[in-house]
């Protein structure tokens, strides 16, 4: 009775063994003597005993953060950077067989070519053309870590951190500018605004009535905005009527 418990405890262990299940975003190398003899997957999976062995590989979209790197730009700027990558597996085999280990190879690989990148960069490009420099990262890192089977679908690079020296002359950089376009549309519109007066000098020339008609208005804002009194001259040519009409 005792030999038939092991019989089938042993079985239930080598059953255990032969049988695996991959789920639709894994892939399994096996190994057979040392040897890769297939990528199988997803669903169920039969090995043989003590001779297959199993390499479970993910073909998900992997988001690896760059850690912070130190960068001296073309023009002299320290400042760090940090990133993000996006990779994914294409090929198993290649990511099990050409590398001993593909996400630490990827993240050394990203972090070595962001200084190089941004090294040969300015900072004005650094800040503004930051799709083109991204683009040119994906571009090196997929392509050196094709041989790995590795793809890489995106970098992004997340933040620059600018020393505080440079952040308060770009402060001030911005502040004059902000100054010289405020100073810009105020000498517009001074410039429309004398364009209008001389447009209305010439009106009011031809016709000497308009421009008594005007004064008289003037008079009447100045009295409504303020309670006070105001000396102004009165053109003869008004008295003219009354002065004639008491010689009468």
């Amino acid at each position: 009775m005792t030999g038939w418990v092991v019989l089938v405890i042993i079985v239930f262990f080598l059953l255990a063994s032969m049988v695996r299940i991959l789920k639709e975003y894994e892939r399994g190398v096996i190994f057979r003597l040392g040897r890769i003899v297939a990528t199988k997957g997803p669903g169920l999976i039969l090995l043989i005993p003590l001779i297959d062995k199993m390499q479970k590989i993910s073909l998900r979209t992997v988001v690896m953060d760059v850690p912070p790197q130190d960068v001296i730009t073309e023009d002299n700027v320290s400042v760090q950077v940090n990133a993000v990558v996006y990779s994914r597996v294409m090929d198993p085999e290649k990511a099990v067989k050409e590398v001993e280990n593909y996400m630490y190879a990827t993240s050394q690989l990203a972090q070595t070519t962001l200084r190089s990148v941004l090294g040969g960069s300015n900072l004005d490009e650094l800040l503004s053309a930051r799709d083109k420099i991204n683009h040119k990262l994906q571009e090196i890192i997929d392509t050196q870590s094709d041989p790995w089977g590795i793809k890489v679908s995106n970098v992004e690079i997340k933040h620059v951190d600018l020393p505080t020296e440079m952040k308060r002359a770009m402060a001030a950089q911005a502040e004059a500018e902000r100054e010289r376009r405020a100073k810009v549309i105020a000498a517009q519109g001074e410039f429309q605004a004398s364009e209008k007066l001389a447009e209305a000098a010439v009106i009011l020339s031809r016709n000497p009535a308009a421009l008594q008609l005007r004064f008289l208005q003037t008079l009447t804002t100045i009295a409504a905005e303020n309670n006070s009194t105001t000396v102004f001259p009165i053109p003869i040519e008004l008295l003219t009527p009354f002065l004639k009409k008491h010689q009468e």
